[in-house]
Formats: C-alpha cells, sequence, structure tokens
C-alpha cells in the first residue's frame, strides 16, 4: 500500500469509526468519508461507500457473485481490477453491474455518484422496499440495524499481490494459445498498469536464491530473443507475469548484489514492456514504463543501462509526432552513456538522424549532412559494441537494425535510392521467423518507391507485406504505417487504379479496437 492509499484508509476508518459510535447508517458514513477525502485523496462515492462498509474489494465482488448466483445468473466477469477502475473513476459500471453494486450497498445510483435511475425500477435499501438511501440528492437518515455490527477495516487493492491481474493476464495468455480472437481490452491494460504500478512500489520501498535469479534473467534474455517473432500481446502476458514475479522477490530489500541483480531485470522488463506497448498503439502506458524502468536502473549506477532506457524511451515521441523531444532524449541517451562502448552509443545518434529528418524534411541539404553525421556516429559506437550486443536484438544493438533504422532515415530525408540499397541490405539479414522489423522496412522500401515516381510497384510491395501478416501480427503502430504509404500514394496518383484495391485492404485491419489502446502512432 502506497503512502497516500495508506492515509487515505486511515482517515476513512476514523471517520467510520466516529459514524458507527454515532449510530450513523453506512450510506450516511460514506457521504462523510466522500466529503472528509474527496479533496484530499480525489475518493470517489463508490469507493466511500466500500471504506464505509470495511470491507476489501474482494468482499463485495464475492457479494456481487452471490447477488449474480441468486437471481439465477452465471458467474460475472467482474474482478477487482474492474471494480477499482470503477472507484477510481477510470471507468462507468454498466447497466446490469450498477444495479448490483446498488444491491450489495443497499442504495441507489446517485448516492454511488452515478446519474440516472437504476434498470431495476426500483429501490436497493431492503428487498422489496421501494425506495433507496439518497432521496433528492440528501442520504436517509434512519440507520440501518443491520450495519451497526462493527466490520473488518478492508485491506487495500494491492493487498492481494496482483494475483488477480495475473490471473486476468494467465487467461488472456490460455484464449491467445487457443487461437481465440482477444482484443486489448480495459480490463488487460488495468491489469498491466496495476502491475507496473506496484513495482514502482515496490522500487522506493525486497531474500531470493542466486540459481531463481539465473532463472529469471535466462527468461528475460529469452523474452528479449521472442520480441521480434511473437505477437506483442502474447509477449506482454508473458513479460507481465515474469516483471510481476521479480516485483515479489523485491518487497523485501535483499543483499547488496542480489538486489542490484533485480533491479537490472526490472528496469529491462519495463523497458521491454515499454517497447512492446509502443507497437500496440497505447504511448502513455509506454512512457509509464519506460519511467519506471529508469527508476529500476537508477538503483544499479549502470550508465549503459540507463543510456538504453532512455534511448528506447526516445522512440515513444520519434512515432508519435514530437521529433523535437525524442531529439532531446536521443542527446541524454548519448550523454548518459559517455565514452562506455554499449547500445544505446550506436542507437542514440540513429534516433538522432530520424528525428531531425522529420522535425526539418525532406531534402534540405543542411539536414541532410547533419543527419548523415549523425549515422556516421552511430555505425562508428555499432564497430566498439561488444560481440554480445551485437548479436542482442533487445537490449543490445545489431548490424540488421542499424541497417533498417539507416534506411527509414534516409527516407524521411528523401534519399530515396541510398535508402532502398541499404533497406534491401537489411532484409537480408533478418530469419524466417522474424516479422516486426522486416514488416517496417517493406513499408519504408514502398515509400521509396512511391519518391521515387514507381506508385505500381510501391502499392504491390505493401500489398503483399499486408496480405502476408496474421491477425495477431498487426498491432496499431504497424497499420498506421500502411496507411502513410497509402495517403502517400494517393498524394503521388490519386487515380491509380491500385490504390483503391490497396485502401479497401486496410479497412477494418487494425489489430486493436479503437476503445482499447490510446491514439495510434507509426513506427
Amino acid at each position: 500500500m502506497s503512502g497516500r492509499q495508506h492515509r487515505e484508509t486511515e482517515l476513512a476508518r476514523q471517520v467510520r469509526a466516529r459514524g458507527l459510535a454515532a449510530g450513523k447508517s453506512s450510506a450516511q458514513i460514506a457521504e462523510e468519508i466522500y466529503e472528509k477525502c474527496n479533496s484530499q485523496f480525489g475518493t470517489t462515492r463508490v469507493k466511500g461507500h466500500r471504506l464505509a462498509h470495511g470491507v476489501a474489494l474482494a468482499d463485495v465482488i464475492e457479494q456481487i457473485r452471490a447477488l449474480f448466483e441468486r437471481d439465477g445468473k452465471s458467474a460475472p466477469g467482474i474482478g477487482e481490477t474492474l471494480l477499482s477502475a470503477y472507484e477510481s473513476g477510470l471507468k462507468r459500471p454498466g447497466p446490469e453491474y450498477l444495479h448490483y453494486l446498488c444491491s450489495a450497498y443497499r442504495v441507489e445510483p446517485a448516492s454511488l455518484g452515478y446519474d440516472g435511475p437504476c434498470i431495476c425500477g426500483h429501490g436497493h435499501r431492503m428487498p422489496g422496499v421501494v425506495r433507496g438511501d439518497l432521496q433528492d440528492g440528501r442520504p436517509d437518515t434512519s440507520p440501518d440495524p443491520r450495519e451497526m455490527l462493527i466490520q473488518p477495516i478492508g485491506l487495500d487493492p494491492s493487498a492481494d499481490g496482483g494475483e488477480e491481474d495475473e490471473n486476468v493476464l494467465r487467461r488472456t495468455l490460455l484464449q491467445l494459445l487457443a487461437g481465440s480472437g482477444i482484443v486489448l481490452d480495459g480490463q488487460v491494460l488495468g491489469s498491466v498498469e496495476s502491475i507496473r504500478r506496484r513495482m514502482d512500489d515496490t522500487l522506493v520501498s525486497a531474500t531470493v536464491s542466486p540459481a531463481m535469479l539465473d532463472q529469471w534473467e535466462e527468461s528475460t534474455i529469452g523474452f528479449g530473443r521472442q520480441y521480434m517473432n511473437t505477437p506483442p500481446l502474447r509477449l506482454l502476458c508473458d513479460v507481465m507475469l515474469e516483471f510481476s514475479a521479480v516485483r515479489k522477490a523485491m518487497e523485501r530489500r535483499q543483499p547488496v548484489d542480489l538486489q542490484e541483480r533485480l533491479c537490472r531485470m526490472a528496469a529491462q522488463l519495463a523497458g521491454l514492456s515499454g517497447m512492446i506497448m509502443v507497437n500496440l498503439g497505447d504511448h502513455r502506458l509506454a512512457r509509464s514504463f519506460f519511467r519506471t524502468g529508469r527508476t529500476a536502473a537508477d538503483e544499479t549506477g549502470d550508465r549503459a543501462l540507463r543510456a538504453w532506457v532512455t534511448a528506447r524511451e526516445a522512440l515513444v515521441p520519434l512515432y508519435y509526432g514530437d521529433p523535437r523531444e525524442a531529439l532531446n532524449l536521443a542527446k541524454k541517451s548519448r550523454d548518459l552513456a559517455g565514452q562506455t562502448p554499449c547500445a544505446a552509443q550506436a542507437m542514440a545518434p540513429v534516433v538522432e538522424a530520424r528525428a531531425l529528418a522529420m522535425m526539418s524534411g525532406a531534402g534540405k541539404k543542411d539536414v541532410v549532412d547533419q543527419a548523415k553525421r549523425a549515422l556516421s556516429r552511430a555505425r562508428a559506437a555499432f564497430s566498439q559494441m561488444t560481440a554480445a550486443d551485437q548479436d542482442d536484438a533487445t537490449f543490445g544493438y545489431t548490424e540488421r537494425q542499424l541497417y533498417f533504422h539507416q534506411g527509414d532515415a534516409l527516407v524521411k530525408l528523401g534519399q530515396a535510392m541510398e535508402a532502398d540499397l541499404i533497406l534491401e541490405q537489411a532484409l537480408t539479414k533478418y530469419g524466417p521467423t522474424d516479422w516486426l522489423d522486416p514488416t517496417f522496412i517493406k513499408f519504408d522500401r514502398a515509400q521509396c518507391k512511391i519518391l521515387e515516381g514507381d506508385v505500381d510497384e510501391a502499392l504491390e510491395i505493401a500489398q503483399s507485406t499486408i496480405s502476408g501478416l496474421d491477425e495477431a501480427c498487426r498491432p496499431d503502430i504497424l497499420m498506421q504505417r500502411a496507411h502513410e504509404v497509402g495517403r502517400q500514394a494517393e498524394v503521388k496518383a490519386p487515380g491509380h487504379p491500385k490504390l483503391k484495391v490497396y485502401l479497401e485492404s486496410l479497412r477494418g485491419r487494425s489489430a486493436w479496437t479503437d476503445d482499447a489502446v490510446a491514439d495510434g502512432g507509426g513506427s
């Protein structure tokens, strides 16, 4: 439990105790908790009712499940993550869940902070009584004798150690393995964010065997290898379960050497999670993961690791329309790396070159020269890297990535012929199971063809690329690049006969629903 949550619970406990001593009903106590806690902690009315009853999230969920069972309905899908989202104001319950929340707390929707009547058409205070605790906006002053028993103060939502969040990810993973069509919905995102926040709490507050650490480090490296050839949502579930296990090991401070290894894994897993969230199109959650990664990396004192997290974070503003911030983060990464031969020394100049091209556009000689100097620094830094770093596509930086990113920068600079040659070389360096980077490279080559005036060849490349992708391998960030090719082709040759077919093939091809991810982006 964070300090803020602890203070909120303590204040609610005091208000509840005084209210019970004064003979007030739970509805009256809930209203007073809301008045006392809202301004300080942002406590919502619906959370105020749970605190007024002195129960945990799990208790409310069990009560709702019991009510569903009483009414002859199948078990509801509501869990602690979703209820926590209601309490934080991130989500509003649907009509059915709102009815059962009202039934559990024996109040009307207005008392929970929601407008409109309940779908049941009658009150909830007691079965068969046609009125609720709130009439004309004022709580009923008559206490309910059933509520006068002192109940245990509820635990914080994080007190279960994150088991419910892990269960959400396990269920999603099993459904993905079974071939079910799964979208990145609010419940999965809520579980991911909850696990990340628990890691933040743990980092600032963690005994585990060296053998277990060895196993976790091997798993972390393995996830890095899977990044290029595993659908992002599938990989996210695996990574977050490992992330949660590492966090639990850090709940008590370890010996210095073990603590440093745990912090390194936390930084790497947080950074990898940020990279996955970029691919899934949620740049806000990606930034949150990179912040967590920086916090963990700072604990290690490893300049190369801190620089790697920052260089990876620079891709978020680069992909989501703020090249100036990307340029600043790339320079910060370069400064953090210093003279240490590492992946960030090569990655950061490449990001600089791509950001410069986006800021100033193609064709300007001074920008082209400045970007090419940055690419030259990247190649020099790459030659100084260790063989292990040159072979690691996630936590290091490979030759094929260097070729790919150089080509991408040159496309943005308008250097179509040189870019196409480099991109063609880059493609030969990827294996048959790699799909993420090769897909971007093919779209870059299509853009080269458009710059050269060959719209027909560009659309053939793009159409073939999009047709060869499975549904699970069409994250939002890739689809944005596909649409970008379509827009450029339309500008160059608006009446091209293949353009309409290509644009039709893109409709409805985004891997995630609009409400499942934040703003989309490009690669």
